[in-house]
């Protein structure tokens, strides 16, 4: 995952060759469909959409881009990866011993709170709770 990330962060927003044509109002450009297989597909879209989608990769001032500085930097990735993989199983701590829940407490009433399943909306609308409505 760390390898994942680093090669992510390193990334500009869209680079030059990606971007195939522009006519003052349209952008067309190549981008890589991870859900398909990894394939190259183009779009189309305006130039307003996107300088959009542009800015959100553009870094307020005074914030670094990561590539350059820390332990992702291509300089010294691999030998500080080694480190930071060797320090953090040094500094492992043991796993629980039990895996019982944290208990929380109503803070009207103060009785343990029971913790139910997660419902979806369709669940919630037609479920009947059980409480008296009388």
């Amino acid at each position: 995952m760390l390898r994942y990330l680093g090669r992510y962060t390193h990334r500009v927003a869209i680079s030059n060759h990606r971007l195939i044509a522009f006519d003052g109002e349209q952008v067309t450009f190549r981008w890589k469909d991870y859900a398909h297989e990894n394939q190259w597909r183009t779009m189309t879209i305006t130039a307003v959409e996107f300088l959009r989608r542009f800015v959100q990769h553009v870094l307020p001032r005074g914030f670094v881009r990561i590539r350059q500085f820390g332990y992702l930097a291509s300089a010294c990735r691999t030998a500080r990866l080694a480190l930071a993989r060797r320090l953090l199983r040094r500094a492992a701590s043991p796993p629980p011993s039990s895996l019982t829940p944290p208990v929380w407490h109503c803070p009207r009433c103060g009785a343990p709170m029971v913790i139910g399943p997660i419902l979806s909306r369709l669940q919630l609308a037609t479920v009947t709770l059980g409480f008296d409505t009388s």
